[in-house]
């Protein structure tokens, strides 16, 4: 009994202290949220008046910044309108300005075209009586203006030149007072020059007379005949104490044989005179020109070759007349081809072609009288030109190992080439530079102008330089005398001196009907 009452007390208690603590939290935290959110109130009321604080105090900072502003705006307005009003004021100035010289200038361009106008009156008036001036001093004179121009500079010309050959030949007049020591020389240099035995047999051709009255009419009245005649053909005619014979001298052998072919047709004829020796001499050139054909057409025909350009034929031709250190190049192009051959068919390669290219291989010697340069580049050129088989043309080009060799045929012709010119007595040394010497000769002299022909004579020692003459005159013609003979000594080496000779022959010639 007495622990149910226990029991009961207790529940009691509990139940009561847990009414007493509800009741009590309940309280604390009422008030305490009752403090809260009086505290919180106060805040925002707190806030709230000083938020409005602020606003008043930023509106009225706005304000007075607007004032501010507004105040800044309208002074930098006034300024700005203040300069842009003085701005007008300049443009209209300016514009007033403007207008006032545009005027004036139109004013000045109205009295400039006045006086322009005025001015091309005077200078028609003045062109005018200039040309009636100029009218009547021409017909005063009997000259026209380009004609009284050319006449004055003509006569400055002609002074220009007499003055230079008078000073010429004053220095001339002072070499001669070393004649006899000068003279010695000249004949010890003579003795050194002489030229060589075989050289002279392949260069000379001998003519027979009839008699020696013969070469009284060669020569002809003050030697007229003769000196048409070695003007005419390019060579030397030597008369001398040889009975019925006369000597023909030239390196050219083409020029040479034309010359013996002329002289021979004017002793048969028995009328040598200047016209007739023309006449005779393009007979030659046409029976050389026909030689020189027919010998090309046999060298293609002995040598089995078909097909071959009509050029090339000719140019073949003048081979025959060709010599190189004594052996002559027509025969020596037909050897090489043989040997070619031989050797092509040993090696079982084409023996046509190679025969063809052995041929071909000299046959820029026959042009290299007229074109500089080594004859194996003129040949492969002329070849190519005259459509030639490219194999063939490097062939020729190749020969003598200015340009390389690449196939077996360039160095078959190059053995071919060396057997020819190797065997013994084939060939004698001198003759080719003694060949080149003279064409060097004759080229130095033709690179200058006014010159119609130059021909090199007497084995070297005399080269006759033929002008022309509406283009050099007397005294300019010791001028250019001077000129080639200093430009030989700079340009060639020899032994001796070299006579330089400048012919200035003017010829009128009318026909009767």
């Amino acid at each position: 009994m007495d622990l149910l009452i226990k029991i009961v007390t207790l529940a009691m208690a509990i139940v009561l202290g847990f009414f007493i603590g509800f009741f009590y939290r309940k309280y604390i935290i009422d008030s305490k949220l009752s403090s809260a959110e009086q505290k919180a109130n106060l805040l925002l009321s707190n806030a709230k008046k000083e938020a409005q604080a602020i606003k008043k105090e930023a509106l009225l900072e706005g304000k007075e910044e607007i004032q501010n502003l507004k105040t800044g705006v309208e002074e930098e307005t006034k300024k700005q309108r203040f300069e842009l009003k003085k701005m007008e004021n300049r443009l209209l100035d300016r514009e007033d300005s403007i207008e006032k010289k545009n005027h004036y200038l139109e004013k000045k361009e109205q009295t400039i075209n006045q006086k322009k106008e005025e001015l091309e009156s005077k200078n028609k008036k003045l062109d005018e009586l200039l040309n009636k001036e100029i009218l009547r001093l021409e017909a005063i004179a009997e000259l026209t203006k380009e004609e009284a121009k050319a006449i004055l500079i003509k006569k400055i010309e002609e002074e220009a030149r007499y003055e230079s050959a008078k000073e010429i030949r004053n220095i001339e007049a002072k070499l001669k007072e070393d004649a006899e020591a000068m003279a010695k020389k000249i004949i010890s240099q003579a003795i050194q020059r002489c030229a060589l035995d075989h050289v002279s047999e392949t260069t000379v051709s001998v003519v027979n007379l009839p008699n020696d009255e013969m070469k009284g009419r060669i020569i002809g009245r003050e030697g007229r005949n003769i000196r048409v005649f070695e003007n005419l053909t390019g060579i030397n005619i030597i008369v001398d104490d040889t009975p019925e014979a006369v000597i023909l001298s030239s390196f050219d052998p083409v020029r040479r044989e034309i010359a013996r072919v002329t002289l021979e047709n004017l002793i048969m004829d028995g009328r040598i005179h200047p016209a007739r020796i023309e006449e005779m001499y393009e007979k030659a050139c046409k029976i050389i020109n026909s030689e020189i054909k027919l010998e090309g057409e046999q060298a293609v025909f002995d040598t089995g070759i078909s097909e071959l350009n009509p050029g090339i034929v000719k140019v073949l031709g003048r081979l025959k007349y060709r010599t190189s250190y004594g052996q002559n190049v027509l025969l020596h192009s037909k050897e090489v081809a043989y040997v070619a051959g031989v050797i092509a068919a040993e090696l079982g390669m084409n023996v046509k072609k190679t025969k063809r290219a052995g041929l071909l291989h000299d046959i820029g010697k026959a042009l290299t009288h007229d074109i500089e340069g080594s004859h194996a580049i003129i040949g492969a050129e002329l070849a190519k030109r005259l459509n030639e088989d490219e194999e063939i043309c490097h062939a020729i080009e190749s020969h003598h190992n200015e340009v390389e060799a690449r196939s077996a045929l360039d160095v078959i012709i190059q053995a071919a080439d060396q057997i020819s010119g190797g065997r013994p007595g084939a060939r004698r040394e001198t003759l080719e530079s003694y060949v080149k010497r003279l064409e060097s000769l004759e080229k130095i002299a033709t690179d200058f102008k006014g010159i119609e022909k130059a021909y090199a004579i007497q084995a070297g020692r005399e080269i006759r330089v033929m002008v022309k003459p509406e283009e050099v005159d007397e005294d300019m013609s010791f001028v250019l005398a001077k000129e080639i003979a200093r430009e030989i000594e700079k340009e060639m080496e020899y032994p001796g001196q070299i006579r330089v000779t400048v012919i200035r022959e003017s010829r009128a010639v009318e026909y009767a009907k």
